[in-house]
């Protein structure tokens, strides 16, 4: 099977311009392409899972990625899928973002002469001349289409700021940079994005006549992949210094049973064959998804040995044998208790279970807390300097579990 016929096959392509011709690109490795991150943390989450296991396979398949970092449309902000306007970043934060971004992706793609490209859209977006920008740009785009896109579709009724409204022409221009600049002649994005990229793919023939060969694939990034990187209790980072490997394997081993299989067929390298032969699995078969799931992505951003510790430590805690070296853990100092005890609400809160108490009790009350096994329904309850001292195991739902101890 060929790599397009298998991202199809994946459930990777929602839409797509020239089907005919992307087919043939991508098929014989001729495809240059790019997806964009905006910096709006310091950390890529799972939400960018998919973007990231695609220019991997596309790579693999001899074609080339190009990265583009948002450091100038960070700027500006994406109001794709938002119901109010992002805070605004400073410069020094964007560079910083932009930074761990790059240092994170080397993990998926190889980067180097005739490989990856990374390239950060403030290099020409923030030496744009805004009167030479309208004249050559803003005279391409149709205000009446950029107002039924559905990127500012959800944004009419609470408000849409001029700032906001630039940025698909700021993404649109994006690609007419890298298309002159690069050869990139394919962009790829979420389902959100399709207004954005349309814009580019326009702007690029209208600027260079129409045989200009730009093409647009969307994918199923923000229906069925951005809303992966946000539980309960917020973001899952890829970087291990916010969510640790145990975390991340103990969130992919909870996905719920409807989306396991998918998520084995969109985000891991299995093969096809393999994961066919698990669409029959029910029951307690699915629990070995879960864990085939958790492990190979696991190891694919963190490593092997990380991805069989997190295993291991799994099996300890739900396995009945206790605590792990391995799982997180969080400790008490003196100043935290009073009087020899702390109470599991302020615990809960300092080990980043709750936002507040408030949470935390209302937790406690709906019973989902456990301390070593047994389930906590009295918010008074407080553990004592010495309890601590041996460690104890407290777990919030199914997904949240932590290990407490006493410096």
């Amino acid at each position: 099977m060929k790599i397009y016929e298998e991202l199809v096959a994946r459930g990777l392509i929602a839409q797509v311009t020239d089907e005919e011709e992307i087919k043939n690109l991508i098929n014989n490795g001729k495809a240059t392409f790019y997806i964009g991150f905006d910096p709006t943390a310091d950390s890529l989450h799972v939400g960018h899972f998919m973007a990231l296991c695609l220019m991997k396979r596309l790579q693999m398949a001899g074609n080339r990625p190009v990265v583009l970092i948002g450091g100038g449309t960070g700027y500006v902000g994406d109001p794709s899928g938002r119901t109010d306007m992002r805070s605004m970043m400073t410069p020094e934060t964007i560079k910083h973002n932009c930074e761990c971004f790059k240092k994170q992706m080397e993990r998926f793609i190889e980067f180097g002469d005739n490989k990856a490209i990374m390239v950060n859209n403030a290099d020409w977006l923030l030496k744009l001349n805004y009167i030479e920008l309208l004249r050559e740009v803003g005279a391409c785009f149709s205000v009446n289409n950029m107002l039924r896109a559905r990127c500012y579709e959800q944004r009419m009724e609470k408000g849409l700021s001029f700032l906001e409204f630039n940025y698909m022409i700021m993404q649109s221009y994006d690609f007419y940079h890298l298309f002159k600049e690069y050869g990139c002649n394919m962009q790829f994005g979420g389902d959100d994005q399709w207004s954005n990229m349309l814009g580019g793919t326009e702007l690029i023939r209208k600027k260079l006549g129409k045989d200009a060969h730009a093409m647009t694939i969307t994918l199923l990034m923000n229906s069925e992949g951005k809303k992966m990187g946000k539980t309960a209790s917020g973001a899952v980072w890829l970087d291990p210094n916010k969510t640790s490997p145990y975390e991340f394997f103990q969130y992919w081993r909870n996905v719920g049973d409807a989306d396991v299989l998918k998520c084995i067929r969109m985000l891991t390298f299995l093969p096809l064959s393999e994961i066919d032969r698990m669409d029959s699995w029910e029951g307690s078969r699915l629990n070995e998804a879960k864990e085939i799931l958790a492990f190979e992505l696991t190891k694919l951003v963190h490593g092997e040995e990380e991805a069989v510790k997190a295993r291991d430590a799994s099996h300890a805690v739900f396995g009945g044998s206790g605590a792990h070296a391995d799982m997180p853990t969080v400790s008490f100092g003196g100043g935290d208790f009073e009087d020899g005890k702390i109470g599991l609400l302020k615990a809960m809160v300092k080990a980043g279970m709750a936002t507040s108490n408030g949470e935390a009790r209302r937790t406690v009350l709906q019973g989902g807390v456990s301390v070593d096994e047994s389930k906590i329904s009295d918010p008074s309850f407080a553990f004592t300097k010495e309890q601590l001292s041996a460690g104890t195991i407290v777990k919030k739902g199914k997904k949240v579990i932590m290990k407490f101890i006493a410096e």
